[in-house]
């Protein structure tokens, strides 16, 4: 069985020769183990996409998730020139803007006041929302468009040729052997990252109407978003809902906010073609794994534990494990990240223990690995399952 065949099995709760291994790997990680300069992998195809690879390889896990868009071929055109301060190299681009790119970090973009875009609430007009992607190249922008044009694009035309361009790249260096996962963000986290996170959640309070007919405009992107990747041959759409926790929201809001729209961004993306569509929620989400369960997911990923989150791996299981497959627990800093290899075997053990009976399981990280979680740590956890994670 290799490990497309090993992941699909899992998430069809069917029982595969051993438990498969899959984590998300923050984009710092990338920067500091591939041997890739940062500026390249967060803005070239190429790059990023040998990224991937190079760590799935180290790490023999049997996944790939592309959570960065496709980028312009020509996006080294419009760099003016590059500086170096402070151990971060910064990008000055013919526009006036420039990028921050730390060595272990997201690279942020600057207008040309030096601030970062963030959209008030009353210059919002829902019937102009399609998506919004975080980690476009040119940051934030509303109206939306992606790169360095002069207008903002027509909605037909959002999403650039090359959007898809990452995940085509990866599918034909790994797509017979590795599962390979696409993102799309949810609308709700879109909504967010929009306006910046405290004026996003006051406008829930404050005009709730309005907020709703943007997550509907911003739901028609996010289906157009996931069909598309789904078209290209990905095994599973991720929806990453980061924002959807008891740590900004409380399940009542989830169920008026959240729900609704993720439910259709499901429901859209497998009318056409039945792909399994997942979610990704961090941090306290025990009080609402039902409600999850709602939108029509198919699994869910990162169930962060005690302290970082409140979910208990049996509790889970009991709940929603016999219908959904789940992904995580596996505590990403006091294990993954300051943890011995040792605990992390250890605490992987124990997941395993706890969730690979019946199928449905696929052992990761709560959230993102580190930046700078030691490989030999990440590395435990294909010794792991291998030790402990097959099936009689």
């Amino acid at each position: 069985m290799n490990s497309k065949e090993r992941v699909a099995a899992a998430m069809r709760h069917e029982l595969p020769d051993r438990v498969p291994v899959m984590c998300q790997l923050a984009l710092g990680h990338y920067f500091l183990n591939c041997g890739l300069p940062e500026i390249e992998i967060w803005h070239s195809t190429e790059a990023f996409g040998e990224a991937l690879i190079t760590l799935q390889r180290r790490y023999h896990f049997d996944g790939i998730l592309v959570n960065l868009p496709g980028r312009d071929p020509q996006w080294s055109s419009y760099i003016r020139h590059v500086e170096e301060c402070n151990g971060e190299k910064k990008i000055h681009w013919t526009n006036g803007w420039t990028t921050v790119c730390p060595r272990d970090d997201n690279p942020h973009v600057y207008r040309e006041d030096g601030t970062r875009y963030s959209a008030p609430f009353e210059s919002i007009e829902p019937e102009k929302l399609f998506y919004i992607e975080p980690h476009a190249m040119n940051g934030i922008a509303y109206p939306a468009y992606w790169g360095f044009p002069d207008e903002p694009a027509r909605e037909e035309d959002l999403f650039p040729p090359w959007q898809f361009d990452t995940i085509e790249y990866i599918l034909q260096r790994t797509g017979e052997d590795v599962s390979i996962h696409s993102e799309v963000f949810s609308p709700f986290t879109q909504f967010l990252e929009l306006l910046d996170y405290t004026r996003g959640l006051m406008a829930l309070l404050d005009d709730p109407g309005k907020v709703k007919a943007c997550l509907e405009a911003l739901t028609r992107g996010t289906i157009a978003l996931g069909r598309g990747q789904a078209a290209r041959g990905v095994d599973a759409v991720l929806i990453s809902s980061a924002f959807a926790g008891a740590g900004f929201i409380s399940p009542d809001h989830y169920r008026e906010f959240v729900l609704p729209y993720e439910k259709k961004v499901i429901e859209g993306i497998r009318s056409e073609i039945d792909v399994p569509v997942y979610t990704h929620i961090c941090g306290q989400i025990g009080d609402r794994l039902e409600l999850i369960q709602a939108t029509g997911t198919l699994g869910i990923d990162t169930l962060d534990p005690p302290p970082l989150g409140n979910v208990e791996l049996a509790d889970a299981k009991e709940r929603i494990g016999r219908q959904l497959f789940i992904k995580g627990n596996l505590d990403p800093v006091n294990v993954m990240l300051n943890g011995t290899p040792q605990e992390v075997l250890e605490e992987a053990k124990r997941c395993l223990e706890v969730a690979a009976p019946g199928g449905g399981y696929i052992l990761s990280s709560a959230c993102s690995i580190a930046p700078h979680s030691p490989p030999g740590n990440v590395l435990k956890l294909h010794e792991a399952v291998k030790q402990f994670g097959t099936y009689d």
